[in-house]
């Protein structure tokens, strides 16, 4: 499907960040993938998460679990609170900490099942929102008004951990289709030179273009699969994902840190079934066939390699609890939560979101959700 042209209003609108990258690629020579992307979702004013507030939904560009309706939330509710509960003997201050919380709907869910279904423990925790966007946080606090000083914002992990009352957190840290919209890193396989290359972007003609950076020192831990890989094979890789692991990690004091996206194990990444990588952009719920096109109008993402954030969790003293396809973390809680009269009626409307939530063709079979924790005995969650 072929990108969708724009038209001369919004090329001057989107001129300004043209602009940005382009002076970028000028200073550079060839600019990084991962700075194009950026630059691209992130530039102040301009960029696609910074500019536009409705781009969710059936009018937006993409779908989420969020934008199927309020089931989601209430589902990730009830089991958050059973969590908690378990760690009210503590002693400490309970949290909930969303990153990527967008206009915070999520929030908004999460807050209204608990403060209805769960009135004691809502009064004993603060939700805390990780955002270092000043637009996106007016946003969120005209979505959360209503819940007055029970939410909190901070710029990052070391902005929370400066005004939370203990230097570690007790409760739970989590991202709903944040990693995936963290820059990457695109690298080539060279068959016949047998070394891989490194994806940048140049300026050429009035667009932006691929550009090969040869200086790269880019590896795989299966060297002998190099040898049958074909020629021009991309991989990505997301620094910045592996980063804001460890840094949620860190800030953890007991409690569970869990990221629902979509992406695939090491193993499942390399595949002849995708010898082009999984970068992806969309416009519309459409995808897009060049990433590089439609600057800040346009949503880019990849898959999250589970295998490297799991280890990376790991390394900085997390146990894994268990990484599920979305369709099994929800049914287990369901199976919990139909049995619990304050979970609510089972109506229409929420099984047809539950159906949309965990069917193979819509969002269960390609989301995962990564669960590790600290602090609590070894069991699976």
């Amino acid at each position: 499907m072929r990108a969708r042209k724009l038209e001369p209003r919004q090329i001057r609108e989107m001129r300004p960040l043209i602009e940005v990258i382009r002076r970028e690629v000028a200073a550079s020579g060839v600019l990084s993938f991962a700075r194009f992307m950026e630059l691209a979702l992130y530039c102040p004013d301009y960029g696609f998460y910074e500019a536009k507030k409705d781009n969710l939904g059936r009018r937006g560009d993409f779908f989420t679990s969020v934008s199927v309706g309020e089931l989601f939330g209430q589902l990730l509710a009830f089991q958050f609170a059973e969590w908690l509960e378990a760690l009210r003997i503590t002693n400490c201050e309970l949290r909930i900490v969303e990153a990527g919380a967008h206009d915070g709907t999520l929030a908004n869910d999460i807050l209204n099942w608990l403060q209805a279904a769960r009135p004691n423990l809502f009064e004993q925790i603060h939700y805390g929102i990780i955002e270092p966007s000043l637009r996106r946080q007016e946003w969120q606090k005209e979505k959360l008004e209503k819940f007055g000083s029970a939410v909190r914002w901070f710029s990052d992990f070391e902005h929370l951990k400066l005004r939370a009352q203990s230097s570690k957190l007790a409760g739970i840290v989590f991202s709903n289709e944040l990693l995936d919209a963290m820059p990457v890193r695109r690298f080539g396989w060279d068959a016949t030179a047998k070394k891989w290359f490194e994806w940048g972007v140049a300026f050429e003609g009035e667009k932006f273009t691929w550009a090969k950076i040869w200086n790269s020192e880019f590896r795989i831990q299966n060297s002998e699969l190099e040898t049958v890989l074909p020629d021009g094979y991309i991989v990505e890789i997301s620094p910045a994902a592996e980063n804001w692991w460890r840094e949620a990690a860190s800030a953890l004091g007991c409690g569970w840190l869990m990221t629902l996206d979509y992406g695939f194990t090491a193993d499942e990444l390399f595949s002849p079934a995708r010898p082009r990588g999984t970068l992806r952009a969309y416009f519309r719920h459409h995808l897009a066939d060049d990433p590089l096109a439609n600057v800040g109008e346009q949503d880019i993402t990849a898959h999250v390699n589970f295998s490297t954030i799991q280890a990376a969790g790991e390394a900085a003293g997390l146990t894994t609890q268990n990484l599920f396809t979305q369709t099994h973390f929800l049914i287990r809680i369901l199976e919990k939560a139909i049995k619990d009269k304050s979970f609510g009626e089972w109506n229409v409307s929420r099984a047809r979101q539950f159906q949309t939530l965990t069917h193979p063709e819509h969002l269960g079979r390609a989301f995962r959700a990564l669960i590790q924790s600290k602090g609590l005995l070894a069991t699976r969650s």
